[in-house]
């Protein structure tokens, strides 16, 4: 009955946390691409085929259902991969749909015109991958109109929170927050486009300001797969315990996890 979670990376851990503290009888296999890490700065040709392998690796490991806790993965490779790859009895769902569900307060299937909503000036912090696709703002104007989107596109920002640099990770969030203020000075909300940064959200908010609302993804991508299981029961794989396992050195990776999340992960060769 397991489900899968990926990542390029460790960031997803965030993900993992929230949705296995919102369905604790559920198994998890979360599957972290580092010897491919990190994404962001990867084609979306590279992302894709890096992103398929991933998931048929989770596959086997008795996942039916694959969460890409990566938004540089939902951004540049889950819609192609919708359209042309993923077999009828599998699913693989991203992290942008509860967080647009709950800017724009409407459910994915509600297919109305879009409609104003509560915000109209939005900054968006990502990966440049995540810029480049401009996927957010791509799935935004399907649901909401009036919305001017500001992106900053975040170069060294995850590496520096992998390797646990908090100090360079710290003067990174506040460099991007000033270069995303230059060209948008009032935003309303930010969304924190990647699911390392989560991490980091106290900074973000303090350099915003308390005026701006932050969103992050975890708490909302969790409520979204325990209603999305409630109504499709039949997509809990065959899996029954929950694993870790990593592309890159399990030791190694192993180490970082640990201190990524301040208890003890212990990841194996996928």
């Amino acid at each position: 009955m397991a489900v899968g979670v990926f990542d390029s990376g460790l960031g997803g851990l965030t993900v993992l946390d929230a949705v296995a503290e919102r369905l604790p009888e559920v198994p998890f296999v979360y599957f972290a691409d580092t010897a491919n890490a990190p994404y962001g700065v990867r084609d979306a040709d590279d992302i894709y085929n890096l992103t398929t392998a991933a998931v048929e690796r989770i596959w086997e490991a008795g996942c039916d259902l694959v969460i890409l806790a990566c938004n540089t993965a939902s951004a540049a490779a889950l819609r192609r991969m919708q359209e042309s790859w993923i077999p009828r009895d599998k699913r693989v769902l991203g992290v942008f749909v509860p967080l647009i569900e709950a800017m724009t307060e409407r459910q994915w299937g509600d297919n109305s015109p879009p409609r104003e909503v509560g915000v109209q000036h939005v900054a968006l912090f990502a990966t440049p991958a995540t810029v480049r696709s401009r996927a957010f703002q791509r799935e935004l104007a399907f649901r909401a109109i009036g919305v001017d989107v500001e992106a900053q596109a975040c170069g060294g920002l995850v590496d520096a929170i992998e390797e646990g640099d908090m100090i360079l990770a710290e003067a990174l969030v506040r460099s991007h927050v000033d270069a995303l203020k230059r060209k948008m000075p009032t935003p309303e909300a930010a969304i924190l486009g990647c699911t390392h940064y989560p991490l980091m959200q106290d900074i973000f908010q303090d350099a915003l300001g308390p005026e701006v609302s932050v969103y992050s993804q975890a708490n909302l991508v969790a409520e979204s797969l325990a209603d999305y299981l409630q109504r499709h029961p039949d997509m809990l794989g065959s899996g029954s315990e929950t694993r870790f396992l990593t592309t890159g050195d399990p030791r190694k990776v192993s180490g970082h996890a640990t201190r990524f999340l301040r208890r003890e992960i212990s990841f194996e060769a996928a």
